[in-house]
């Protein structure tokens, strides 16, 4: 079954960011090359770190807690614990970082907000 982007909600330290319109979850890895003389003429290459982000934006909601939080977090360097919920279950969390927040009042539209977030440490399963 498909699920809606819609479903798919940012919070920050438990309390959901609103006004929330895209979410993208992006996860990588270094690689580490491990290539010698008996590889037969090509590069071998082995996991090494990983890393994730999250970048989300949404329209601009005066006094909203989730997004209070986040700039806060930001302006005080403070980790925040990010948890990613879908359709209401909570699927992944783990702590970041807040790196960059924009909020923009357009002339003719509404005001919108787009937040950076950088992983650090592993982002897990939530154990219901």
């Amino acid at each position: 079954m498909a699920v809606k982007g819609v479903d798919i909600l940012i919070l920050v330290n438990g309390t959901i960011v609103g006004g929330q319109r895209g979410a993208t979850l992006s996860e990588s890895v270094e690689t580490i090359e491990t290539t010698h003389k008996l590889t037969s003429g090509f590069k071998e290459f082995e996991y090494g770190f990983g890393e994730w982000t999250v970048s989300a934006d949404g329209v601009y909601i005066k006094g909203d807690a989730g997004y209070v939080a986040l700039r806060d977090a930001m302006r005080n360097k403070q980790k925040v614990t990010l948890r990613i919920q879908e359709e209401g279950v909570n699927l992944e969390q783990g702590q970041a970082l807040v790196t960059s927040r924009e909020l923009e009042g357009a002339y003719d539209g509404e005001a919108t907000y787009s937040v950076e977030f950088q992983g650090t440490g592993a982002i897990t399963p939530v154990v219901a």
